[in-house]
């Protein structure tokens, strides 16, 4: 089993809603290893509330850190600490495929020595990048995907979610990392539309 790591060219920009999709449209399993901030609730409460089939299973997080920071910052003011080792040991075991939410960007430190990218080869993880159509965006997908090719992770491709303008094409273009799948704006997105999304949207993953 090679997890697949979802990864975001910043906050905000999808990654749960995608990571949601992705465990619906390949009924595979769900792992958030470090979850910073849950006030509003956590993502694997969102992923297991708007998943649909009867296989899939949320591993519960190996983190649960209250300040909603930086890993490094909010595992601080808990008192803990995180390592790549810890999380790589943590790995869940399963007969599915592995959808792995990532905290943030790639360059997000859990530590002060260690980053998102340090776990991503660690896990010998294939990489998603996900990418919400905003102005600024195309220097922030460009930025990650540098990143990426510096580092030699090996990346699958993008699902883009949102529309603006014609951004998907040339960050495509630019990045030279296929397109996934692109997610249509939601103001609410719930279970029928991660439902509906995985049937239409993630195609190449399913071919």
């Amino acid at each position: 089993m090679i997890p697949i790591f979802v990864t975001g060219v910043g906050t905000g920009v999808g990654k749960t809603l995608v990571s949601a999709i992705l465990v619906e449209a390949l009924q595979a399993d769900y792992w958030k290893p470090v979850q910073a901030g849950f006030d509003g609730g956590t993502d694997s409460e969102w992923v297991r509330k708007n998943i649909t089939n009867p296989n899939s299973f949320v591993h519960p997080e190996l983190f649960r850190l209250t300040m909603a920071a930086s890993p490094h910052i909010a595992a601080r003011k808990d008192r803990v600490s995180i390592t790549v080792e810890d999380i790589c040991k943590a790995l869940p075991s399963t007969s599915r495929n592995l959808i792995v939410e990532g905290a943030g960007g790639l360059l997000v430190p859990f530590n002060e020595t260690e980053f998102n990218t340090q776990l991503i080869k660690a896990l010998n993880a294939k990489l998603i990048l996900v990418s919400r159509n905003y102005l600024g965006s195309i220097n922030h997908s460009l930025l990650t995907a540098r990143v990426c090719k510096e580092e030699g992770l090996d990346v699958m491709g993008w699902i883009f979610n949102d529309q603006y303008l014609d951004y998907e094409t040339e960050i495509v273009k630019w990045s030279g990392y296929p397109s996934l799948g692109s997610i249509p704006h939601c103001d609410r997105p719930d279970k029928d539309f991660v439902k509906e999304q995985a049937s239409l949207s993630v195609t190449r993953l399913k071919s």
